[in-house]
């Protein structure tokens, strides 16, 4: 996983692009505190545990990929399961 900074709220997230619409993030914090998004939604009453995603976060990934930061995996499918 890449580590990547939201553009927004210097949110620090690992990222790792399976396919071009497969991406995994690891949230390193609190996403109700970390991210502006999510706060902003907390605030209002909303559980961020329904709450898909944050559109900035997103975006940053986004632009990320685009510029070569976070490549997409080699991983293969499907991966053999463990003994």
């Amino acid at each position: 996983m890449r580590p990547l900074t939201c553009r927004r709220c210097a949110n620090r997230v690992l990222v790792e692009k399976y396919s071009p619409i497969h991406t995994s993030v690891q949230w390193l914090g609190d996403a109700r505190t970390d991210c502006a998004e999510f706060a902003g939604l907390a605030e209002a009453g909303a559980d961020s545990a329904f709450v898909p995603t944050c559109g900035a976060l997103r975006a940053s990934i986004d632009e990320a990929v685009r510029a070569g930061l976070v490549p997409e995996s080699r991983f293969g499918e499907p991966a053999p399961l463990p003994r």
